[in-house]
C-alpha cells in the first residue's frame, strides 16, 4: 500500500511546498486538492486548490510531473467533493462541469483517478435520489472511461450540521446503498475511497464491507471519529452528528487501526491510502496542521510500511 495524505488540511501552502512535506516526511503520495479557483464552497476542508485544473496545460502538467518524480511522490488522486446532485441546476451543473475538469487533468497528468461524492438531494428519499443518479452520473462516467480515468465515491454521508439534514449531501453511504448504485452504475472504472470512519458513528460495521467490496475499492482513506457516549444518550440518534461525534486524528478516535489495515491486506489492497485530518484541536495554524499530519504518520507506521 502507498501511504500519504489528503493535501485540504494545507491550505495557503503551494503545490510544491506540499510535495516538500511529504518527501520530508516519508510519504508517497498526495490526494490533491482542486476545488474551483475562482472560489467554491468554503466549509470546512473545502475551496481548497493545489492545482488549478481549469487552466491546466499539458507543458504545466509535465513541469508538475517532473517536479513529483525528482521528490518521489505520485499523485493518487484529483480530489473535488460537492454536492453533483444538488437541487439547484446551476450550482450542479457548476458542480459537474467542474467535475469534467478534473477528469480531464487527470488524464493529463496521468493520474487517471479522480475523489468525489455521488451527491444528494438532502430533502428527498433514497429512491428518489436513485432515480437522479441514473440521470446525472452514467454521462460523467462514460466520459472518464474513455479518458481511462476511475471515479472512487468517499462514503461521508456529508451529514453533519442543520443546513445537510435530514438526508446529507451524499447518497453513496451505506453498503446497501453501494450494492443498489454499482446496479445502476455497473461501470468498470466506478468505486470507492474507503474512510471507516463515517460508519463507526453510523453504528456500521466497518470492517466486513471491506471484504464485500473489496474488487471496487479503489482509494483508502485514514480519519478517525470520537463517539461521545454520554451526548450520544442525551440528544439521540436523530440528532445532527457533530453533536455527539468529531473527527479526530488516526489513533485518537474508535476506529481499531490495526483490524483495519490487517482486512486490507488480506483483501490483497495494494493501492493509495491517504491521511485526512479533520481534527478541530488542530485547526489554530499551518503549523498545528502539519504537527497533525506528522502525528498520524507516526501512529499509523505501526501498520502500514
Amino acid at each position: 500500500m502507498k501511504f500519504g495524505l489528503i493535501t485540504s488540511i494545507f491550505e495557503g501552502m503551494d503545490f510544491k511546498e506540499v510535495v516538500d512535506f511529504a518527501a520530508e516526511n516519508g510519504l508517497e503520495c498526495l490526494e490533491v486538492a482542486c476545488w474551483p479557483t475562482s472560489g467554491g464552497a468554503k466549509r470546512r476542508y473545502a475551496g481548497v486548490s493545489h492545482i488549478d485544473v481549469e487552466n491546466l496545460t499539458m507543458e504545466k502538467a509535465e513541469e508538475i510531473k517532473a517536479y513529483l518524480k525528482v521528490k518521489g511522490v505520485e499523485i493518487s488522486s484529483l480530489a473535488y467533493y460537492p454536492n453533483t446532485l444538488d437541487p439547484d441546476e446551476e450550482k450542479r451543473s457548476a458542480y459537474i462541469t467542474h467535475l469534467y475538469k478534473l477528469i480531464d487533468a487527470s488524464a493529463l497528468l496521468d493520474v487517471n483517478m479522480v475523489t468525489t461524492f455521488i451527491g444528494r438531494i438532502p430533502d428527498k428519499s433514497v429512491s428518489y435520489n436513485l432515480e437522479e443518479v441514473k440521470k446525472v452520473w452514467p454521462p460523467i462516467l462514460e466520459y472518464a472511461l474513455n479518458k481511462g480515468v476511475k471515479v472512487a465515491i468517499e462514503n461521508c454521508p456529508m451529514l453533519f450540521t442543520e443546513d445537510e439534514w435530514p438526508g446529507g449531501q451524499n447518497l453513496m453511504t451505506t453498503p446497501a446503498n453501494w450494492r443498489k448504485i454499482f446496479e445502476i452504475l455497473p461501470y468498470e472504472n466506478f468505486g470507492i475511497n474507503y474512510d471507516p470512519s463515517h460508519f463507526v458513528w453510523q453504528q456500521i460495521d466497518y470492517i466486513k464491507p471491506i471484504y464485500e467490496f473489496k474488487d471496487r475499492i479503489f482509494h483508502v482513506h485514514y480519519k478517525d471519529i470520537k463517539v461521545y457516549p454520554d451526548k450520544l444518550a442525551d440528544v439521540g440518534v436523530m440528532a445532527t452528528p457533530l453533536e455527539y461525534m468529531s473527527p479526530k486524528l488516526p489513533g485518537l478516535g474508535d476506529v481499531d487501526w490495526g483490524r483495519y489495515v490487517s482486512a486490507l491486506t488480506d483483501i490483497g489492497y495494494d493501492g493509495y491510502t491517504c491521511i485526512e485530518v479533520e481534527d478541530k484541536a488542530f485547526e489554530g495554524s499551518l503549523e498545528d496542521a502539519k504537527k497533525a499530519v506528522q502525528l498520524s504518520i507516526r501512529y499509523l507506521r505501526n501498520f502500514v510500511i
